[in-house]
């Protein structure tokens, strides 16, 4: 008698291997190493992943609680009112690293001063840059917003607590990313080993590798700018905005929300632009919470990031607060760009 024998699902191996490779083993496979310093970082980026959970299960669950959106009535030190998810955020940053021995300082554009973990100081040799909640004004009406960071190894003794070490320009950094949450929370991040992307399985409460290696593409049709500024714009950008008006090739997307305008670019290709405005030069984006990490994210998935002048990684700030004009994305777009300017 034959006997029909079901056939057996076959999955491929490199599939399952995909699916067990968590942010934390990753960052270990990346370095090659699994000296103290590669346990550390590795430890940080398990501490940012922790935060963005924290954040994205807020977010989810905004609109069904009271006292979380609107704002404040207060202004930071940018002078921008602040929201209550901007604080919200900004706290869980904080808690998560207060406890962890790996950071000694945190700079966040909410805070006018890094917040400094005294007991952490003499073994946790890091500092964290970040942006809480960017795009923070789309939380109310449910859109995409981002949280962004950088991790710098602290230099000096820094006893005035000015935290001068930190000006210094983006090659300074030791890692960063962006965790974007939308339909799904993604976590992007490089060591400088190239762009990773990660997403948040909430049923492990795990985010798992998603993508190896990202590359941006050489050209993209899309051109990301709030176009409501063009009147406070040089010619020079204008021209450039008149340009691709007359080519059907390009198609502008603008959100509002820097995260998730450079994701679409990292994905997609294109240009980003945040340029300065005749009134305000220095455009509206911070250099070591926005551009900086952003840019070295570009650069290492093989685009460009300019202020229109020179290389953003390039910039050396004057102070920890200080603003840049942006252009980032695909190689021939930003040159594109650029071409104009000059």
């Amino acid at each position: 008698m034959n006997i029909t024998q079901k056939p057996q699902l076959s999955i491929p191996e490199h599939s399952l291997d995909r699916d067990c490779t968590t942010l934390s083993r990753h960052i270990l496979q990346q370095l090659n190493d699994f000296s103290g310093d590669a346990q550390d970082l590795s430890a940080i980026m398990n501490r940012i992943a922790l935060a963005g959970k924290l954040i994205s299960r807020r977010l989810s669950r905004a609109g069904l609680m009271a006292n979380v959106l609107g704002f404040t009535g207060e202004d930071n030190i940018q002078g921008e009112s602040v929201k209550k998810m901007d604080v919200y955020a900004n706290e869980v940053f904080i808690s998560v690293f207060k406890q962890s021995g790996l950071v000694c300082r945190l700079a966040s554009e909410e805070m006018e001063k890094p917040y400094y973990i005294p007991e952490n100081c003499p073994i946790g040799r890091y500092t964290l840059l970040y942006d809480p909640i960017d795009g923070s004004s789309n939380v109310d009406i449910n859109l995409n917003v981002g949280s962004i960071f950088a991790i710098r190894q602290q230099e000096g003794d820094d006893l005035d607590g000015e935290a001068r070490d930190l000006l210094q320009n983006g090659h300074k950094q030791v890692a960063a990313g962006y965790i974007l949450y939308g339909p799904a929370t993604v976590l992007v991040y490089t060591i400088g080993k190239g762009v990773h992307s990660f997403f948040l399985d909430p049923s492990l409460g795990e985010f798992i590798l998603a993508e190896e290696n990202i590359k941006i593409p050489n050209h993209g049709s899309v051109y990301s700018v709030n176009e409501g500024n063009f009147c406070k714009w040089d010619d020079s950008l204008r021209d450039y905005v008149r340009y691709v008006h007359r080519h059907d090739s390009y198609t502008g997307r603008y959100s509002g929300a820097l995260v998730g305008d450079i994701h679409r670019i990292l994905m997609q290709g294109g240009v980003f632009l945040y340029p300065g405005t005749k009134d305000k030069p220095e455009g509206k984006l911070r250099l070591l919470y926005e551009t900086a990490p952003l840019a070295f994210i570009i650069e290492q998935a093989g685009g460009k990031a300019s202020t229109g002048k020179e290389d953003i990684l390039d910039v050396i700030p004057q102070k920890i607060h200080q603003r840049t004009p942006a252009i980032l994305g695909s190689c021939e777009d930003v040159d594109l760009v650029k071409s104009f300017i000059q």
